[in-house]
């Protein structure tokens, strides 16, 4: 599995379904690079148990990340078509209708591959080739930066979905960081202090807040 973090994040151009209905095809993350911090994750399937509860639970926040200047993009390895029949289907059906932000149609796997997160691998031998796990991809999150590196990521197996809040907090510390040139100490949120990278700083904090 890949390790991204303070790397750049893997390019594409993949077909993907906006604002809940329109194909658009070689969609891109490089459009936001300059402008938009992108919180871009993958989850296995459409039409599955968890998966709804996940991007329903990030389109409800949209409004939060937007206003951090960030994007939230997704990505699984269904169709584009599966895709907009998942964006179309009522929520009490087991749809995600009401979904804006983008979805990727990564039907290649090579998305899921480059980003590290297929949840198997492909074999060649000989004039054969074949697929050993499970050929979809793993709950990998992603925040990346507006110079196009990633700053955070994190994976979770298929069964254990994410928290937003917590991604709204990693935003919220490399909003921070970017701004005041501190870094910030475990548990830190938005309404805490940061750290400056001076031993004499960081020995001050850990003396005041060691309770």
């Amino acid at each position: 599995m890949n390790v991204l973090t303070g790397k750049k994040a893997p390019v594409f151009k993949e077909d993907a379904v906006v604002n809940g209905s329109e194909f658009v095809e070689n969609f891109s993350l490089d459009q936001f690079i300059g402008k938009k911090n992108v919180v871009f994750f993958f989850y296995p399937l459409d039409f599955t148990f968890v998966c709804p509860t996940e991007l329903i639970a990030f389109q409800d926040q949209l409004g939060e990340f937007e206003k951090r200047d960030t994007v939230v993009v997704a990505c699984s390895t269904d169709s584009k078509y599966s895709h907009w029949a998942w964006l179309n289907t009522e929520r009490n059906k087991g749809g995600i209708k009401g979904v804006t932000y983008p979805i990727v149609a990564d039907n290649s796997k090579m998305i899921a591959i480059n980003f590290g997160v297929l949840a198997g691998k492909y074999s060649f031998n000989a004039n054969e080739i074949s697929f050993e796990g499970n050929p979809v991809a793993y709950r990998g999150l992603f925040l990346i930066d507006k110079q196009g590196v990633v700053r955070h990521q994190v994976v979770n197996d298929l069964p254990l979905g994410r928290s937003v809040d917590e991604t709204l907090r990693m935003v919220d510390a490399l909003n921070f960081h970017e701004a005041n040139g501190e870094v910030c100490p475990a548990n830190w949120n938005k309404n805490k202090e940061g750290l400056k990278t001076t031993a004499a700083d960081i020995a001050h904090y850990l003396e005041t807040h060691e309770n």
